[in-house]
Order: structure tokens, then sequence, then C-alpha cells
């Protein structure tokens, strides 16, 4: 009886799923979950039948199904019973499973369509991994690679195009290998035309998209293989980007870039400081709000010109603290061209009525405290959100600066912001123009057509730059617009400074004339 006792147990324990989930007709177990000698290792037959069933699943499922059935296929090949090196191809898979024999001197795998081989080359070869040393691997861990085309409507659902729809995975069993000082390279034979270059990647499960981070970009134009050096193991692919300019252009539009914003630096602290000795002008509540402006600006640049570097420094808290206040001004810059527009508003528009209390107290808690509350939300959900990232988003291998390193948070936080402020500034260009037409209009006749048109072109262009109209040159920096759009955009704003300083003379000019009806409006709105 104890004889037929202990076999209905140990049946009973090897077919409970609850107990010992080990189902060889199902493939989403966790083999590591089985105890005691009853239940056996998998099979390599059982295996090959699960990488079957996941390649099935990712040729018919959608992306998420994908996603978990390779998961769960990554745990079953890390269970599998194996001894020294064994390979095998299902369909869209190539599997590689080594079980290091002694100490582990790093791992060299080379794989092609069809075939995979540890330590040996193989003939038309498409991918090379090297693992280094440092994984430690020993004799209970199974080193598991494996290779297989990924579906090509899941493709895009990740954020990328792969190069040949291909996805390398490396894991160690009973190993969370993270944080590697000895890199992992994964070498890829590719062929790239001059409009696109290779960016390697990750697949990250937590939010089901590619990441760069931890894996850099070793390539040259030119080359036919591309290196992707990463400090850890998972799934990895190279996306094909678009390269939107050549490197001659990127480096003549760092230089445009540089000396435009050097200049309105220099332009910015001499009108600032003749707003401080100039007494009139001081008294001047459009002034104020010019000199916010300024103010603004001269620390964006003063933060955008030693970016690139600070980033080359060793130093991780000074290169986040730059991005942090680089973030920060570029939004108080924002801020404060949405309140000159708002100031237009009151000059052109409401004119009479318009006495607010403490108005440039009130003005400057807007465009200095929303910024503030913007940059301190994004602090408190991470503060990752800060640190290097490349200058060229499409060429992981181009200069780095100090910046937002996620897209979403930079999106959101920059081009969002400001595409809501150009909306509304457009509308006050709109309101300006109409008015120096009807104003052009009412005057008196002794004024040539000619002072009026250049006094009516000089007030625009004044008005253009306050409300800060060619920062929307962005929006037309893609397809066929991208080089001359970022060539227009490197001129202009670097040199929205030196246009402030240009209005702020003509402006001292005028100081001695007779007061018009504008500045007669400005004294209402103050306190």
């Amino acid at each position: 009886m104890e004889w037929w006792l202990l076999c209905w147990l140990v049946l009973f324990t090897c077919a409970n799923p609850f107990l010992c989930p080990v189902n060889p007709r199902s493939c989403q177990v966790h083999w590591s979950n089985c105890g005691g000698t009853s239940c056996e290792r998998r099979p390599i037959g059982d295996s090959k039948m699960c990488v079957q069933e996941a390649n099935s699943i990712m040729t018919k499922g959608n992306h998420r199904d994908a996603i978990k059935a390779m998961k769960n296929l990554e745990e079953v090949l890390k269970e599998t019973e194996v001894y020294g090196t064994t390979a095998f191809t299902q369909s869209r898979y190539l599997v590689l499973l080594h079980k290091p024999n002694g100490p582990f001197k790093g791992l060299e795998i080379h794989a092609s369509d069809t075939e995979t081989m540890a330590d040996r080359a193989v003939n038309n070869s498409k991918v090379r991994v090297r693992l280094p040393k440092e994984l430690d691997a020993e004799s209970n861990n199974t080193i598991v690679f494996c290779m297989f085309t990924w579906s090509e409507a899941n493709e895009t659902a990740l954020g990328g195009v792969l190069y040949e729809n291909r996805l390398v995975g490396l894991s160690v069993q009973d190993k969370n290998v993270s944080g590697l000082q000895e890199r992992v390279n994964i070498t890829v034979n590719l062929h790239v035309n001059d409009t696109q270059e290779p960016s390697c990647v990750f697949l990250n499960f937590s939010t089901e998209r590619f990441s760069e981070a931890g894996c850099n970009t070793e390539w040259k134009r030119g080359q036919s293989i591309v290196t992707c050096s990463c400090n850890h193991l998972t799934y990895f692919g190279v996306l094909m980007v678009s390269s939107n300019l050549t490197p001659e252009h990127q480096e003549i539009l760092t230089y445009i870039t540089l000396i435009g914003c050097s200049l309105s630096l220099l332009a910015l602290v001499i009108t600032v400081l003749l707003f401080i000795t100039n007494r009139k002008i001081r008294a001047d509540v459009s002034m104020k709000v010019h000199i916010n402006l300024a103010i603004a600006l001269i620390f964006l640049n003063l933060h955008l010109l030693p970016s690139q570097w600070v980033a080359t420094l060793s130093s991780t808290g000074l290169c986040r603290y730059m991005a942090l206040a680089l973030h920060y001004f570029l939004l108080a810059t924002f801020s404060w061209m949405a309140l000159e527009g708002f100031h237009l508003y009151l000059l052109l528009v409401r004119v009479f009525n318009i006495y607010i209390r403490r108005y440039l107290l009130k003005l400057s808690v807007l465009g200095w405290g929303v910024p503030a509350v913007i940059v301190s939300v994004v602090v408190a959900i991470d503060r990752g959100f800060y640190g290097r990232v490349s200058l060229d988003s499409s060429n992981p291998n181009s200069t780095e600066v100090c910046y937002i390193v996620d897209t979403t948070v930079k999106m959101v936080t920059t081009v969002g912001a400001f595409g809501l402020v150009f909306v509304f500034n457009m509308v006050m260009l709109v309101v300006t123009v109409r008015h120096i037409v009807g104003f052009g209009q009412s005057r008196e006749y002794g004024q040539s057509d000619g002072n009026r048109a250049k006094r009516g072109a000089c007030t625009l262009l004044g008005v253009t730059t306050l409300l800060g109209i060619t920062w929307g040159l962005v929006f037309f920096s893609f397809g066929y617009l991208t080089t001359p759009g970022l060539y227009l955009f490197c001129i202009l704003n670097p040199l929205q400074g030196f246009f402030i300083f240009l209005w702020f003379v003509m402006s001292l000019r005028k100081t001695g004339k007779p007061t018009t009806n504008t500045t007669s409006v400005t004294p209402s709105t103050t306190s």
C-alpha cells in the first residue's frame, strides 16, 4: 500500500500545475519552480516544440502576445537539459545552448540565416556575439543565444524598423546580467544607403518599446558592419534611422549656432546694462517685460554654450544640473514670449481700462514660476530624465550634450509647450499687422509713404522677434525642408538676442520724442 501511495503522490505532484507546472504541451511555464526528484528538466525535444509554438504566436499574434511568448520561451530554454553545446533551428528561430565546462573564459557565437556555432565561424555569417569573461558563468548556468525574425506586422508597434527584422536574444540561467564593465559585443553585417544609419537598441519588456540605454553604436559611414556594445543581456536589434544631415552640414550648423549664441549673449548683456543705467527706460513697463525675456535668453545661452563640453566630463551630477537648468530657462524663454504676446494684446486690443494691480509682479510669477513647476514635476517623477543625449537623435554616435534624455518628456514639455505659445503669438502678430495697417491709414498726410512703411516694417520685425515667431521654423524641419529649415532656424534663433538689442537701441532713440498713442497706454498697466 505504501508503494502505491508513493507513486500516486509522485504522479499527482507532477501533474498538478499549481504544485509543479510541467506540461509538455504548454510552453508558458517556468521550470525552475519544479522541486525535488519527481520533476525532471525539460528535454531538448520539448524545447524544440516550444520554439515552434512561440514562432506561431509571433507570426499570428499581436506584439504583446509576441513579447510574452519570447519571455516564456527564454525561461524554457534556460531550463533545458544540455551538456556542452547544443544548437538547433526551428522556422524563424536559431537557438544555441551552451553550458561551460570549467572556468568561464568568454564565448564567441557565430550565426548565419540557417546555422549557429560556438567559437567557430559559419558560412555566410550574419551575426557574431562576443560574451565577456565577466559573465562568470558556471557549469550550472546555461547560456542561451537565440536569433529570430520579428514579425513585420508588429515591428512598428515597438517604435522603429529593425534591420532585416532580426532580434538577437542573450541570457544566462539564474543570472540577471546588467552593468557590465566589460561589454557584450554584437557585430552585425549590414548594407545601408547614404540616407540611413544604424542604431543599436534593445527591447524593453516594461515599456514594450525599443531603447538605446546601455548600448553604444560603433559604426562609421561606409562600413559594412556595426557593433552593438552593451552592458547587459536581453534582446538586441539594429534600427535603421534616416540620416537627416551629412556630417558636414552638422558641423556648419554647430558653428553657426555657437557664433549666433555668443553674439546674442553679448548683445543681451549690453541691453540689460543699458536698461539699468537709463532711468526713463526703467519706468516703462513694456521695457521691463522685454528685459525679463532678455534675462531668460541670457541664462539660456549661458547654459547652452558649455553644455557640449560638460557632457564630455565624467561628472554625472554636473551634467544633470546643466540639463535641468537648460530645460528651465528654455521654458522660461517660452513663458516670457507668451507674456509678450499677452502684453501686446492689452496694448493693441484692450487699450482702455487695462489697469491691473501689481501687473509686473503677476507676470513675473507666471514667467518664472510655471517653468519651475514643470521642471519640478519632471524631477519628482524621475531625475534620470536629465543626462547625456546625442546632439543628433538619428545618430547615436554624434556629439553628446546635457539635456532631456526621454523623448516623450522632451516632446511634451518643450515642443508641445512652444506649440501653444506659437499659436497664441501668431494670432497676436496678425493683430499687430492689422493695427499697423490701420494706424498708417489714419495718420496725417504730412508723412511720406516710405517713412510709414519703414516704421511699420521695423515695428513688425521687433514684434516678431519679441514674440519668438522664428522659433516656429522648427515645425518646418522635416522631409525635404529639413536642411533649409534647420539652417534658417540656426541662423535666426541664436540671433534673437541681437535683434532684441537693436529693438532696445531704437527705443532709446525715441525716448526724447513726443509720446505716441502706444506708449501712453503703457503707464495704465503699472500698479
